[in-house]
């Protein structure tokens, strides 16, 4: 797609101002995010914008038989809701709010490291505790691109509705995203969604069409509930081909001294000739029944593959690479051909219900399942049984209490518990969780290993303060960790296990101040100590911090909805996680410290009518500060100064 088609759509779009626009509603202010909430709302009345016919149904027609479909009239709904017995139903989003963070880091706050470029392998920045405890297969570089069935959207539509996003970033890194959805009847909704990634290198690219990641990825979706209300359908198939063409970053200079770090499109790389590949395909259906008044009995059924490889001529000028970072040849000293196959089936049984404010939960849960290669001496199967439940309690709308736990038979639990209030936020999580297979078990043709690691130990604090005034908010913040037994892979890309402790502690602030709901200031600091044996195992910046002020309102008699502004993130200077594409996973580094640098940008979103647009001028300060640029990971830079576009364009008829 050329960017001149870009701009052409965006021209054509201008001309819609003269029509009548729906005001984009903010999110309460103090959410305690930054970036802010994208703007949902969550949405009790459904049918809020019809009026009465004879027999108490609403229609969706008012008095000048104008047609009222819109974000209104569609609405969508997670399974954890759900599953947790909430019902809540989302309008569509159509705010201004967070819209020029449209590829997935930006999207995340700009909280992953990557290698620079949409597509590219990404890794978050602060540590978390896994969701999964058990099993899991260690290839997890390109999560952030997979729409997983524990992220999809189920609908609730009037109409029929489709979603078309389009992002022409600069340097041809282009994205595309499509969603439809419509109600068969009143009980039963389908629905279908596709994504395209196509973003040419950044560095050194050959040609125009010279990319750096291709994405194919779709999914389908369904939900449906019986005429009696007592049983509910969820049910999804994802799927996701991710190709990148790997570089492995920069050559250094002193090792080539024709090479520039900064030269961008003349950069001088390491690889043209590799290629990785992450395949998955995900079955997913919950169903529940309402067995009495406050009581249901569900099931859970998953299949999963994923299947990841990597592919390089070692007679091919890449080898230069492979011979000085990773010159073992274990399967084959012409072709790297790495390949994995994780496969897993997931059955879980449980029942659930409401006693007054009180929801209780209990489940059983089988997991099984085996990792693959043509090189393992064997398959690395696993087989995995777990008991848990929940329970949660709302005292009143702004007060509640969250408790939820699971046990690996015979090793491995998870327990969290959260508190909320108006003023306090306070969650604590302990965990005992598996090592990923690939940490285990790997046979590769530069690395190989089999290894016993015991359990990974966790136990995390995170507590919020909620200082809110009318136009200024404050949020407080602290996470305190305490890891052990930590595995990750080493200076040597070995994956290895850590024989001591590590202590974090996380203080942060966020806040959001306006002058008249016009003028906006809204920013996060996050300040890192990392103590303990074990300290030297994690890669934090010391200090990570964003921040931006724009500006807010409409304009030409509320035709025109504009949001525009300047934000900057800076992560202090940190010795960052070095990349492994041949693994596909990163490592520690003691050799290139990724420098404190500030990053600016300019932007600008609109609304015309229920079509919106960002432009957003990246990297405003090149060549303005003491380097020249930037590096988000050793020998990776950042984007030079480019200019993105974008439209989301709805419909709803």
């Amino acid at each position: 797609m050329r960017f001149n088609l870009g701009l052409f759509l965006f021209l054509l779009l201008i001309f819609e101002a003269n029509a009548q626009i729906q005001k984009p509603t903010r999110p309460p202010q103090g959410q305690g995010q930054f970036p802010p909430a994208g703007g949902e709302r969550q949405v009790f009345d459904q049918d809020q914008e019809g009026q009465e016919e004879s027999g108490g149904r609403k229609k969706l027609i008012d008095d000048s038989t104008k047609m009222v479909f819109g974000p209104k009239t569609t609405l969508y709904f997670l399974e954890r809701d759900i599953k947790r017995n909430r019902e809540r139903k989302v309008e569509i989003d159509t705010s201004l709010i967070n819209f020029h963070y449209y590829e997935p880091v930006a999207k995340s706050g700009w909280m992953y490291q990557d290698l620079g470029n949409i597509g590219s392998a990404a890794k978050p920045i602060f540590y978390d505790v896994p969701k999964m405890i058990g099993t899991t297969s260690g290839f997890h570089v390109y999560d952030l691109y997979y729409n997983s069935p524990d992220s999809m959207k189920y609908y609730d539509t009037k109409s029929p509705y489709t979603q078309m996003n389009a992002f022409f970033g600069g340097g041809n890194r282009n994205m595309l995203d499509l969603a439809f959805a419509r109600n068969v009847n009143p009980r039963w909704n389908i629905g279908f969604n596709f994504s395209t990634i196509r973003a040419r290198k950044t560095l050194n690219p050959s040609a125009r069409d010279d990319n750096l990641t291709v994405q194919n990825s779709y999914s389908m979706h369904t939900n449906y509930s019986s005429e009696n209300g007592k049983y509910l359908l969820l049910g999804n198939f994802s799927r996701m081909n991710h190709v990148v063409n790997e570089q492995g970053g920069i050559i250094p200079p002193e090792i080539d001294e024709n090479s520039i770090l900064f030269a961008y499109e003349d950069a001088k790389v390491w690889l043209r000739n590799s290629k990785a590949t992450d395949l998955r395909q995900e079955y997913h259906l919950y169903h529940q029944y309402e067995l009495a008044k406050g009581w249901q009995v569900y099931h859970v059924l998953d299949r999963r593959k994923q299947g990841m490889s990597f592919f390089v001529n070692l007679n091919s000028e890449d080898s230069t690479f492979f011979n000085l970072y990773n010159p073992e040849r274990f399967n084959n000293q012409d072709t790297t051909n790495n390949y994995n196959r994780f496969t897993e089936w997931r059955n879980e049984v449980g029942f659930k219900g409401d006693i007054g404010p009180l929801y209780y939960n209990a489940f059983v849960k089988f997991r099984s399942g085996k990792m693959k290669s043509p090189y393992f001496p064997s398959d690395n199967n696993f087989n995995e049984l777990f008991i848990g439940g929940a329970l949660r309690g709302e005292i009143s709308e702004k007060w509640s209490f969250e408790a939820e736990g699971e046990y690996l038979l015979p090793e491995a639990f998870r327990v969290n518990g959260l508190f909320t209030s108006p003023w306090l936020e306070a969650s604590y999580t302990k965990a005992l969780y598996k090592p990923t297979s690939i940490q285990m078990m790997y046979f590769g043709n530069h690395h190989q290993w089999e290894n016993d690691f015991s359990n990974i130990g966790v136990d995390q604090i995170k507590g919020v303060l909620k200082v809110d005034f009318p136009s200024w908010s404050f949020r407080p913040n602290l996470t305190a960790n305490r890891v052990n037994n930590y595995v990750f892979f080493n200076e040597n890309q070995q994956a290895t296990q850590a024989s001591g402790e590590a202590f974090m502690v996380i203080p942060g602030i966020n806040f959001s101040f306006h002058i008249r709901k016009k003028f906006f200031w809204e920013g996060e600091f996050f300040y890192t100590t990392i103590t303990g044996e074990g300290a030297d195992n994690f890669r934090i910046p010391e200090l990570v911090a964003n921040s931006r002020i724009y500006y807010d309102s409409p304009m030409f008699r509320e035709n025109l909805y504009i949001q525009i502004g300047i934000e900057g993130r800076f992560r202090s200077d940190n010795f960052a996680y070095n990349y492994n594409p041949a693994m596909q996973q990163y490592f520690i580094q003691n050799d290139f410290n990724v420098y404190a640098y500030p990053v600016f940008d300019l932007f600008l979103n609109a609304r015309i009518k229920r079509t919106r647009i960002l432009l957003r001028f990246n990297h405003l300060n090149i060549n303005s500060m003491s380097e020249p640029g930037y590096f988000v990971t050793p020998y990776y830079t950042g984007l030079k100064r480019v200019l993105d576009l974008g439209v989301s364009w709805p419909l709803f008829d």
